[in-house]
């Protein structure tokens, strides 16, 4: 009786320990640290609404490991920007979006640039985009999005 409660015992410790060191094994592409692999929607548009300053924030943004994906849509003078960010560096969105906000207030002095780590927002930029893309929305269009 006693052999088969060692047995027993051994083997529960020797499954915890497998399933501890399998699941704190993290691979190189889930880490979010090779970011190759990630495709950012570049706008293009025919109208007069010039979005090459969201288009340059996003590859600068991206490069940033912490986050994930980011879509981004500029007027004249605004910039607005949604972020989204690894699972385990949600406990740090404020200062993660605080310093986007700054290095990018750097690049962009003329824009008001505005940073966001909202999924809604983010989906809402994801539409605004599409909208860019397919010719379907004006400058006025892209500000009423952003408010």
């Amino acid at each position: 009786m006693k052999e088969k409660t060692n047995k027993l015992i051994i083997f529960l410790l020797l499954l915890t320990v497998i399933g501890l060191g399998s699941g704190c094994n993290r691979n190189q592409n889930q880490s979010g640290e090779d970011h190759e692999d990630l495709n950012i929607s570049q706008v293009h548009t025919s109208n007069p609404i010039n979005q090459s300053v969201a288009n340059q924030a996003k590859k600068k943004v991206i490069t940033e490991e912490d986050i994930s994906d980011v879509k981004a849509v500029n007027t004249d003078k605004e910039l607005l920007i949604a972020i989204k960010v690894e699972n385990f560096e949600r406990f740090r969105l404020k200062k993660i979006e605080k310093n986007v906000k700054s290095d990018l207030e750097k690049d962009y002095p003329d824009h008001k640039v505005l940073v966001s780590t909202d999924s809604k927002m983010y989906l809402e930029l994801d539409q605004l985009e599409q909208k860019i893309q397919k010719d379907n929305t004006n400058t006025e269009g892209i500000r009423k999005g952003f408010y």
